[in-house]
């Protein structure tokens, strides 16, 4: 499992994707988020401005992301 360190809570979502280089673009994330591709603590998430705080783990392509508040 990936860790992703955050620097404050709550973050969006789409904006983890796009910055941590987990997707090429904003535009990207949201387009993948939307069409039910992205997992937030096992649930299928299509919220592209769900708030992620420390503990979530989100899923995408097969890799796991768990978010750590830095």
């Amino acid at each position: 499992m990936n860790t992703i360190i955050i620097n404050k809570e709550p973050v969006e979502l789409f904006k983890i994707l796009k910055f941590e280089g987990i997707v090429g673009s904003g535009g990207e994330a949201k387009l993948v988020i939307s069409e039910g591709l992205v997992k937030v603590n096992g649930e299928v998430e299509t919220q592209k401005r769900k708030k992620i705080v420390s503990g979530d783990v989100i899923e995408f392509m097969d890799e796991q992301y768990k978010v750590t508040l830095g």
